[in-house]
C-alpha cells in the first residue's frame, strides 16, 4: 500500500478500500497487436506478436490499483477554525533525502459539513513548503467560486513553493458576511 498520509494507514483512507485488479493472463499468440504511443506530440506506432496485458501478477509494494474517492472518510473541525488540509491527504509521496517530508501528497476536498463557529471558513491565505497542485472534479470549492475566473469542475489550479495564495475576492466577501450556519459543501 502506499502512504496514506499524517492520520495513519487505517484511517481515512481505508486499505481495504484499494482495490487490485485479480491476475489475468491472455495466451494468444496468432493476433498481431499495435501498440501506439504519443511523445512530444508526435505518435508512434509498434508491433509485437503477444497480448500488451500479459501481466499475472506484481511483487513488492508496486502495483496498480484503484480507489474510489467517495469512500474517503473526511474529517473536519467541529469547534472553530479550519483545520489543516493535510487532514485531506489520501496518498503521499515521502522523501528519501528527507524523512517525515512530503514530496507531493494527494489531497482531496469530498463533500462534507462546515460547522465551525466564529470563523472564516475557507482556506486562510497561506504558503506551502511544496508545490500544491489542485484539480476540481466536480461541484465548487468554496475558496475560488465558480463563473468567471473562479475555480470550475474540471480545472486546476498551480501554487509554487513558497508562493503565497488564498481565496479570491468573492469567496472571502461572502465568507466574512455570510451567518455561519452548518452547510454541507462540495456536494
Amino acid at each position: 500500500m502506499p502512504e496514506l498520509g499524517p492520520i495513519g494507514s487505517n484511517c481515512l483512507a481505508n486499505a481495504r478500500d484499494f482495490q487490485i485488479p485479480v491476475a489475468a493472463y491472455e495466451h494468444d499468440t496468432k493476433s498481431e497487436w499495435k501498440l501506439y504511443n504519443k511523445f512530444r506530440g508526435q505518435l508512434f506506432r509498434g508491433k509485437q506478436s503477444h497480448t500488451p496485458f500479459d501481466v499475472v501478477a506484481w511483487e513488492g509494494r508496486y502495483y496498480p490499483y484503484k480507489y474510489d474517492l467517495g469512500r474517503f472518510n473526511t474529517i473536519g473541525t467541529i469547534s472553530y477554525d479550519h483545520p489543516d488540509p493535510s487532514l485531506n491527504t489520501v496518498l503521499t509521496a515521502t522523501s528519501n533525502a528527507h524523512p517525515g517530508t512530503a514530496i507531493a501528497d494527494f489531497v482531496i476536498f469530498p463533500p462534507r459539513w462546515l460547522v465551525a463557529e466564529d470563523t472564516f471558513r475557507p482556506p486562510s491565505y497561506h504558503r506551502n513548503c511544496m508545490s500544491e497542485f489542485m484539480g476540481l472534479i466536480h461541484g465548487s470549492y468554496i475558496a475560488k467560486e465558480g463563473g468567471k475566473g473562479g475555480f470550475q469542475a474540471a480545472g486546476a489550479s498551480l501554487h509554487n513553493c513558497m508562493s503565497s495564495h488564498g481565496p479570491d475576492l468573492g469567496a472571502f466577501e461572502k465568507a466574512s458576511n455570510e451567518e455561519l450556519v452548518p452547510v454541507k459543501t462540495g456536494a
